[in-house]
């Protein structure tokens, strides 16, 4: 049976039009995909979208990424050419300025800063858990905050070292979204091998013995010291507590290898590498280092004293507190910078 011409190109039109309407569902169905990539999450229950993503600091302002495989160079204090390290660390005895606090109440920051005396300690967070930059860095996997006055920062940063204060800048370690997201081999993988592990927060755990990983905390911590920071403090130096993500090694020797390492890349004899950690029992790395413990109540200091490895606690252990608790000064101890008040009038009474 012969269709009629007529038919025959009615047909063709129609052929035409749903094949025009096929490639742009096509195409609108490849944007959308690509659209949504940034909203999705690796999570130990599998693959979710978070919305909220769109207002977080992933948006920032990104600078050209090295080669991921970037090279440190790495100086043992060894023979006789060797680092000195004989200047020695003395007691802490001050105050931290969190991200939130220069980012919300920077006034205030400025006021109780005019409190203290010169050679201070102060510790200012300068690299967030989700891996943004609080400041200016030049490194070029950086992601600096958006939601942060970089130029108060700095003025801050300065201001700080131009009154003869001991600064120590404190970056997240492990814990780092921004830089898992981009070199997702040195990160941890979820059990099911889907993508990477993120914890409850949402954020992504480097692995400790990816040489990507130490390079590039290494890299950091270099240009702090370049900066003028006499102490760079590594928070979330530690594995994520969870069981539902991929690491086959023994954890501890992996964490103090690590710390080996970035010891060796980045001490000096006017600096110094410090680890906050989750137990006290850590050893740490030879060289000019503190081990900083957070969260420890007053009526816990003894215990934990007596689980340390090293020789010297009251100097080289620090406790990072809210409270203005007197039981704490036995040891190195930074409290907020909200209690100043109250600790230097103490002081001066």
């Amino acid at each position: 049976m012969s269709i009629p011409y007529r038919t025959r190109r009615a047909l063709n039109r129609l052929g035409t039009v749903l094949l025009v309407l096929l490639l742009i569902g096509a195409v609108a169905w490849l944007c959308w995909v690509m659209w949504l990539q940034r909203y999705v999450v690796y999570t130990d229950d599998g693959v979710a979208l978070d919305f909220s993503r769109s207002s977080n600091d992933v948006s920032g302002e990104v600078a050209v990424p090295p080669v991921a495989e970037q090279n440190i160079a790495i100086y043992y204090n060894e023979g006789a050419n060797a680092i000195n390290t004989s200047n020695e660390l003395t007691q802490l005895n001050g105050y931290y300025i969190t991200s939130g606090m220069f980012q919300k109440e920077l006034s205030t920051v400025l006021v109780n800063i005019e409190r203290l005396s010169a050679g201070t300690p102060v510790m200012i967070d300068m690299k967030g858990p989700y891996g943004s930059f609080f400041y200016s860095s030049q490194l070029g996997d950086a992601v600096i905050s958006q939601s942060t006055d970089i130029a108060a920062v700095t003025d801050l940063v300065n201001k700080l070292q131009s009154k003869g204060f001991y600064t120590i800048a404190r970056i997240s370690a492990f814990r780092d979204y921004n830089f898992g997201l981009n070199h997702v081999s040195s990160g941890l993988y979820m059990l099911s091998r889907a993508g990477l592990w993120a914890d409850d927060g949402g954020m992504y755990w480097l692995d400790p013995t990816s040489a990507t990983t130490t390079n590039w905390i290494a890299s950091v911590v270099l240009e702090l010291r370049g900066m003028g920071f006499d102490e760079v403090v590594l928070t979330d130096f530690r594995f994520p507590n969870s069981d539902k993500y991929i690491f086959n090694g023994d954890k501890t020797a992996a964490l103090e290898t690590a710390a080996a390492t970035l010891m060796a890349a980045c001490e000096s004899d006017n600096f110094a590498l410090s680890f906050c950690v989750e137990n006290a029992d850590f050893n740490l790395p030879e060289g000019r280092s503190r081990l900083y413990l957070e969260d420890v109540s007053a009526s816990n200091i003894s215990t934990k004293a007596a689980q340390v490895t090293f020789d010297d606690p009251q100097i080289r252990l620090v406790f990072i507190t809210e409270a203005a608790d007197t039981r704490f000064e036995e040891y190195g101890i930074l409290r907020s910078l909200n209690v100043a008040e109250e600790v230097e009038a103490r002081k001066e009474s």
